[in-house]
């Protein structure tokens, strides 16, 4: 379907090249295209240009650039500012809930009982054309209180209850395109792509409603990156007729680089900084990928490398300095256990790494955390009413003891790590898995009970690329080698090919192109987009 708007003054052709969906009358109109074409002509060079200056500096590192603060920002962090007062439907957020924006997780997370749903356009979901524009249905619904899901099969009707939990949605992240939506013949950002339909549809109900359009927004590497989302949401709010810094946004720390910039990001975002989120996950991705050519940096199994490891743990801390500095709200990491209803033991294990995970948390001054299961939700808020003494945050601990360098952020390393010829196994498993379900439609997969998503996969397979790249040794003494890969990828794929018809043989096809390369592919989504409809 081709169709031609003129937001603003200029003539802007818009072309859907998508499928026609059930949700396309309702969400692909011309006055919701037209919008987001108008962010996409006014933004995108911008965006382009920081994407731009993102590979210079991996370049530059490459060459051996040591990042650190940044000494041209200086009077951010030394003069005395606040980001705006949190709205009252944010200021608990004990626990928060994440998952994909399809209708039956919508449903349940909102009934969850967490206090924030996270819909998630990015790293749990797979960006198949259909996902993308029935999830925007599924959240005009969801904000109007009319959505509901019939279950013929289980006899099941899913509605909201009365108390649900405040909606946030994460949209894609800068680097990607939604290829379905051309705006002048171009690929259009996927970023403004999410962000302008949620808040075309759905910014005027929910003001009605008392709240507003309030965002997490990933994987942003410098300040630069905050301050084009603070013009994007203000641009929208001018446009949209709606009050300005009515929007609210969290971000997402989880790049080595962004850690050197918490303050400078929520400066460049004060009139709509909600907090700041220790993204785990992709943060350890973020610290492979950067160093990735160092030798210095491997780092051991990723099972190793939990939130206690030194680097990780002077991120953590200094994310609650920084955001209760600025009367912001911290937000700790996700808990990926998925409990099993089969096996108590593994329950019983795992629940209690959790409670000791959250209780470290609230402990060094964290407001909330994040979990990806349900039957998490009542541990975790548990041990945030008790380390609040029942008050919505705790930004009243400043954490003024806490003295991180740049120097311990950049240590990339755990102490005693070893690398395993089951870890490496592991990697390669879940790799395969994850990229199955991924072409399939599915960005959040439980496997060996965790909850997948993207940035556990970037983990797994950009850490079989930096050993086979720095020849590191498994504990017996072998070198992980493209010929161990290879050997390993065959006997899972074997294993695998028995569970049943999928996308395998392309998964692993993916897989190679990832890890059979000289060049690092800096997001496998980059590679595995291409396959999806």
């Amino acid at each position: 379907m081709s169709q031609e708007n003129s937001p603003g003054s200029a003539q802007v052709d818009v072309t859907v090249v998508g499928a026609s969906l059930p949700a396309s009358e309702a969400i692909l109109t011309a006055e919701a295209l037209a919008f987001v074409a108008e962010l996409h002509v006014k933004f995108n060079s911008r965006r382009e240009e920081l994407l731009a200056a993102r590979t210079a500096r991996q370049a530059r590192i490459d060459a051996g650039e040591t990042p650190g603060f940044l000494t041209e920002t200086e009077g951010v962090r030394t003069s005395s500012w606040q980001v705006a007062d949190t709205p009252d439907d944010l200021q608990r957020r004990w626990a928060e809930i994440t998952g994909p924006v399809d209708r039956k997780m919508v449903i349940n997370a909102l009934n969850s009982g967490s206090d924030v749903f996270m819909a998630d356009f990015e790293d749990a979901n797979s960006p198949t054309w259909a996902n993308c524009v029935e999830g925007q249905h599924n959240l005009f619904d969801a904000v109007r209180r009319e959505i509901r899901l019939e279950d013929e099969a289980r006899g099941r009707v899913y509605e909201l209850n009365e108390e649900i939990a405040t909606l946030l949605v994460r949209p894609r992240g800068w680097h990607l395109v939604e290829k379905n939506v051309l705006v002048n013949g171009e690929p259009v950002s996927a970023s403004l792509f999410d962000v302008g339909l949620y808040v075309f549809h759905n910014a005027a109900e929910r003001q009605r409603r008392g709240t507003s359009c309030y965002f997490y927004l990933p994987k942003l590497e410098s300040h630069l990156e905050a301050r084009l989302w603070a013009e994007v949401f203000a641009h929208a709010e001018k446009a949209l007729e709606i009050a300005h810094g009515s929007f609210r946004a969290t971000v997402l720390i989880e790049t080595i680089l962004a850690a050197l910039e918490m303050e400078e990001i929520l400066y460049e975002l004060r009139d709509y900084s909600a907090g700041l989120n220790a993204g785990r996950w992709d943060y350890t991705f973020s610290a492979i990928k950067k160093f990735a050519k160092n030798a210095d940096t491997v780092l051991p199994d990723r099972a190793q490398v939990t939130m206690t490891t030194p680097f990780m743990r002077a991120y953590t801390e200094l994310l609650v300095r920084t955001c209760h500095k600025r009367g912001a709200h911290a937000i700790g990491g996700m808990a990926a256990f998925i409990p099993s209803r089969r096996d108590p033991e593994i329950n019983e294990q795992a629940l209690a790494k959790v409670r000791a995970d959250k209780e470290r948390e609230s402990q060094d001054g964290c407001d909330g955390t994040w979990v990806a299961h349900p039957d998490l939700v009542s541990l975790a808020r548990g041990i945030f009413e008790e380390a609040t003494g029942g008050a919505p945050h705790q930004k009243h601990r400043m954490r003024e003891d806490v003295s991180v360098s740049a120097e311990q952020i950049l240590d990339v390393g755990v102490p005693g790590g070893t690398i395993t010829e089951d870890g490496l196994r592991t990697n390669i498993d879940v790799s395969l898995q994850y990229l199955n379900a991924w072409l399939l439609g599915n960005g959040a997969a439980a496997i060996y009970n965790l909850m997948e998503d993207a940035a556990t996969a970037e983990i797994s397979r950009s850490q079989i690329w930096q050993w086979i790249r720095h020849r590191a040794k498994l504990e017996d003494g072998r070198p992980v080698t493209r010929a161990l890969y290879q050997e390993i990828r065959d006997e899972e794929l074997k294993r695998l090919g028995e569970y049943g018809p999928g996308r395998l043989e392309e998964s692993a096809e993916i897989l190679d192109r990832l890890i059979l390369t000289d060049d690092f592919v800096e997001f496998l989504t980059l590679i595995a987009y291409d396959y999806l409809n």
